[in-house]
């Protein structure tokens, strides 16, 4: 499998999909490729197929319409292309179906590993380290930014997403999502010794 092909075709269609950034500074490519990265960490640990774990990775986030579910038009988008580039059917199929599911982080379905691992590296980014980062970029994009705004911001965003680690589908995506939540209280704690 070309993944450099892919690569490519990911980055034209994250650019010119129409999906309106929420903030200048995050690229919805620089995500994908940190989700990619992520789930082939993860399939190191835990198995399961790469080229359905690499390929749903990398396509989960190249659709968007202002009235269908971003899942559903990439999912079409993915199953369009890799049809074209001559992917296996039975891997074109697994990959459509991790994409149509991978924003359902809360379901009670039975998922493969593949889903499982996808959905994970998806939660991962931009959790932790990344997190204070867009934190502190958001911040400093407001009227009147202050380091207490950024404080008050990253503790708020580490509160709504401690919880979130019941989302996580695997065993090493929970382990990596406590350190994270762990870091990030511990970087609170500083920034309230230096702030306050």
């Amino acid at each position: 499998m070309n993944y450099a092909e892919v690569i490519e075709y990911v980055k034209k269609m994250t650019a010119e999909n129409g999906r309106p950034p929420n903030y200048p500074f995050r690229s919805r490519y620089e995500h994908t490729m940190r989700v990619y990265r992520w789930a082939i960490k993860l399939q190191s640990k835990l198995g399961g197929d790469l080229d359905v774990i690499a390929l749903a990775a990398l396509l989960h986030d190249i659709g968007w319409d202002e009235v269908r579910p971003h899942a559903e038009v990439g999912a079409e988008l993915a199953v369009e292309y890799l049809d074209s580039i001559g992917v296996d059917p039975v891997i074109i199929k697994r990959v459509g179906e991790i994409i149509m599911m991978h924003t359902d982080k809360d379901t009670e379905k039975e998922l493969s590993l593949e889903c499982k691992i996808v959905m994970d590296a998806d939660l991962l980014d931009e959790v932790g380290a990344v997190g204070i980062l867009w934190d502190a970029m958001a911040t400093a994009n407001e009227e009147d930014p202050t380091y207490k705004k950024a404080y008050y911001r990253i503790k708020n965003y580490y509160r709504i997403n401690k919880p979130k680690i019941r989302r996580c589908k695997t065993d090493a995506a929970r382990a990596e999502y406590t350190k994270r939540m762990q870091m990030i209280e511990n970087y609170i704690y500083q920034l309230e010794k230096e702030l306050f």
